[in-house]
C-alpha cells in the first residue's frame, strides 16, 4: 500500500469507529424533553431522524466497515501493533463501549420513543435522565481510548 494512503485508512477508520457511537451519544440530548412546550405532539426534526435511520438501518454496515478497515491497518503496519498494552486497553474500552451502547444504551432509547413526548411525566423525565448520564459515561470512555491513541503510554 503507497504510503500516502496510511493517513487515509486510519482517518477512515476512527471516523467509521466513531461513528457506530453517534446516535447513541446524541440521541438522549436530541430527544430532550421540553417541558415548557405545547402538548401538541411534533415530528421529529431532522437530524433525529437521521441518527434513528442511522442507529437502526445503519449499524451493521458500518460494523462490517469498521472491522475490513481495522484489518486493513493490522495487514499494512503489521501485526505487532497488536502486542501493544495501550492498544488492548483502548480495544477492551472500546468493546465494553459497544456493549453499553446496544445492551444498555438503545434499549433505553427505544423506551424513551415508546413513552412519547410527555414532559410532565416523572418516569420520562427520570429516564431520559439517565440516558442522558449514560451518554457521558460513554463519552468518558471514548475520551479515554482518545487519549490512549494520542499518547501510547508504557502500562506494563
Amino acid at each position: 500500500m503507497p504510503a500516502f494512503l496510511l493517513p487515509i485508512l486510519i482517518i477512515v477508520h476512527v471516523a467509521l469507529a466513531i461513528s457506530l457511537f453517534v446516535p447513541s451519544l446524541l440521541l438522549p440530548f436530541a430527544l430532550r424533553r421540553r417541558p415548557r412546550r405545547a402538548a401538541v405532539e411534533e415530528a421529529p426534526g431532522r437530524f433525529v431522524r437521521i441518527l434513528l435511520a442511522l442507529q437502526a438501518r445503519g449499524t451493521l454496515p458500518l460494523g462490517i466497515a469498521l472491522g475490513l478497515s481495522g484489518f486493513a491497518l493490522v495487514t499494512t503496519i503489521g501485526t505487532s501493533l497488536l502486542a501493544k498494552p495501550w492498544l488492548l486497553v483502548a480495544l477492551a474500552i472500546y468493546a465494553l463501549d459497544l456493549a453499553v451502547a446496544f445492551f444498555v444504551q438503545r434499549p433505553g432509547l427505544r423506551r424513551l420513543l415508546r413513552l412519547g413526548p410527555r414532559p410532565d411525566d416523572p418516569a420520562a423525565i427520570a429516564g431520559a435522565r439517565r440516558q442522558r448520564y449514560v451518554s457521558y459515561l460513554m463519552t468518558g470512555m471514548i475520551g479515554a481510548i482518545g487519549f490512549l491513541m494520542s499518547t501510547k503510554p508504557n502500562l506494563w
